[in-house]
């Protein structure tokens, strides 16, 4: 079992744009949607999105905040297979503006086109719990 530290995952989780976020329904299904982590992968255990307040899946953290994120990067050289990882966490709704501000990319206008100020959006913090990765034959798990 390998020991990556928990900067290492970042630089890592830093180069996988799209991710799928992972929530509970209303019935109690599992609901999945992609979402782009834009990069903001400081990494102390937080992960950062922007979604539309009226989202299903903002309803969905509302009722539960418990939710996953799942990562897979790119395969290696000569066929290697990709990293995996595979993130728990809860997720809290943040409506602060400076939030926004401090956490806004420009490759986010295309969808929300008043950059930070767009009516209607949502920040979501996600605190990972614990963190289990796959690279090849290598694998490891990060509680935090």
């Amino acid at each position: 079992m390998s020991t990556w530290t928990l900067q290492e995952l970042a630089k890592k989780m830093a180069d996988i744009d799209f991710l799928m976020f992972t929530t509970r329904a209303a019935n109690g299904q599992v609901a999945a949607r992609p979402m782009s982590n834009n990069e903001d992968v400081d990494y102390d255990g937080s992960s950062w999105f922007f979604t539309w307040a009226d989202a299903h899946m903002v309803e969905e953290i509302r009722r539960d905040a418990a939710v996953g994120l799942a990562y897979q990067g790119k395969g290696g050289l000569f066929g290697a297979p990709p990293l995996f990882i595979a993130v728990e966490g809860n997720a809290e709704l943040i409506t602060d503006q400076s939030q926004f501000e401090q956490h806004w990319d420009d490759s986010m206008n295309r969808w929300f086109k008043q950059g930070p100020a767009t009516p209607g959006i949502i920040l979501i913090k996600v605190q990972a719990s614990r963190i289990h990765y796959w690279d090849g034959e290598d694998e490891g798990e990060l509680t935090l």
